[in-house]
């Protein structure tokens, strides 16, 4: 009998299993993938998750990977570009773009170093549930017999597709359909730092990442997805002309396409209940939205946090299992409802004439720069930034560029 089953090692799983394994618990973690193993993803690390990779005591040892340090963001918007760096969190500045393949790999050796068991290539068929309660799984390692294994607690960190979400009808909210459609691949040969490119409904994402390579991700509406599914190579680097056309230029004279494109148009945005009786959720399977603001890593980093340390104090009987798994679900929704609605947002590749004219005032404003890119990182408030009062602000000022730059054109024609 274990005390915990994680079903999923990777960005949730892992952590969550080194917790509680750290606290003494006997933890099982179960995954069908073999590691080192890659898996889709933004692959971006923001400053929050770092934070909380540090205290683990694991970020050395990111960094130790070769995986290069991001502190500066370029965001163009047209021919307007808005640099800076985000604001730190709690002492972390810099941020992080690492190859799945590398970081899952690392994560769990880590819950192996810690005391967890972890079981490679082993597929969950179904959960053992009695008198409603879960009490284990059944499944099985490739090419092994069925086996029934039972723990006080299942923990699924099985992605937005969840098995356990599924099996036991987690309760679905806030829940809004796909809105991007995605298609990445990795690029050697370029001398690109964190770039990001908003056109006219699309974007392009650059970002440094181990090898010396730039994952570089091209983006559509949705609605979309027949169009570019149908020519990924051409469509992607039709949106790289139309949306920077010199990173186009440097593709072709320089670089080298290192795999094959990856992507996918199942990008649902939900939350679900991520607790009942003998089992809870963590990660995207039990929170999933639009990568456009890369915040699956540090949201999975989060909810390992919270969830090893509600169990812990459920396992221990010094809290009781509804009132500390509501606590959690709490915790998770109140950390993430302005920035899911942004990012809800941000995934219409649309922008309202509000936000285009601050556009105008963050590309000289090194101050305001900073807190746009805070938004994603964590370290600034979605709610103050979008106020009335701080974007009635912005807009004032970007009517008294222009007014400067009508002043000086009328200057210019005067005196020519």
């Amino acid at each position: 009998m274990y005390d915990v089953i994680v079903v999923g090692a990777r960005c949730a799983g892992s952590p969550t299993a080194m917790l509680l394994a750290r606290k003494g618990h006997r933890v099982l973690v179960l995954d069908r993938a073999e590691f080192p193993s890659d898996t889709m993803s933004t692959h971006f690390m923001h400053q929050s998750g770092l934070a909380r990779l540090r205290s683990w005591g694991l970020l050395d040892r990111l960094a130790a990977t070769g995986c290069p340090p991001i502190t500066e963001a370029v965001w163009w918007y047209g021919d307007l570009p808005i640099r800076g760096s985000a604001p730190a969190y709690d002492g972390v500045a810099e941020a992080y773009a690492p190859r799945r393949i590398v970081l899952d790999a690392m994560l769990v050796d880590a819950a192996r170093e810690a005391g967890a068991e972890i079981r490679e290539g082993f597929t969950v068929r179904e959960l053992i549930i009695e008198d409603g309660t879960v009490v284990g799984v059944r499944g099985r390692s490739h090419g092994g017999q069925e086996e029934e294994l039972r723990a006080r607690a299942v923990v699924g960190a099985d992605g937005h597709r969840s098995l356990v979400a599924r099996t036991m009808n987690a309760e679905v909210y806030k829940e809004r359909p796909s809105i991007t459609v995605a298609y990445y691949t990795y690029w050697t040969g370029l001398k690109r730092g964190y770039e990001v490119y908003l056109g006219n409904e699309q974007q392009v994402a650059v970002m440094p990442t181990h090898g010396d390579a730039c994952l570089i991700v091209c983006a559509l509406p949705n609605a979309e997805f027949g169009r570019y599914r149908a020519d990924v190579e051409g469509t992607y680097h039709q949106i790289i002309e139309d949306t920077c056309p010199e990173l186009g230029k440097e593709m072709r004279e320089h670089g080298q396409q290192m795999e094959k494109f990856t992507g996918t148009k199942d990008l649902p945005n939900f939350y679900r209940r991520p607790y009942g009786t003998g089992w809870a959720l963590a990660g995207d399977a039990g929170f999933h939205k639009d990568p456009v603001t890369g915040q699956g890593i540090a949201d999975a980093f989060r909810d390992a946090d919270v969830l090893s340390t509600a169990l812990h104090r459920v396992l221990t009987g010094t809290g009781e299992w509804d009132q500390e798994m509501a606590n959690y679900e709490e915790t998770r929704n109140q950390a993430t409802a302005a920035l899911y609605e942004f990012t809800c947002l941000a995934a219409t590749l649309q922008f309202s004439d509000r936000m285009r004219q601050a556009f105008t005032v963050l590309s000289y404003d090194q101050a305001e720069a900073n807190a746009f890119l805070g938004l994603v990182a964590g370290t600034t408030s979605v709610i103050e930034f979008f106020s009335d009062e701080h974007m009635g602000g912005l807009v004032e000022r970007s009517k008294d560029v222009g007014d400067r730059e009508r002043t000086l054109t009328r200057q210019a024609a005067a005196t020519g």
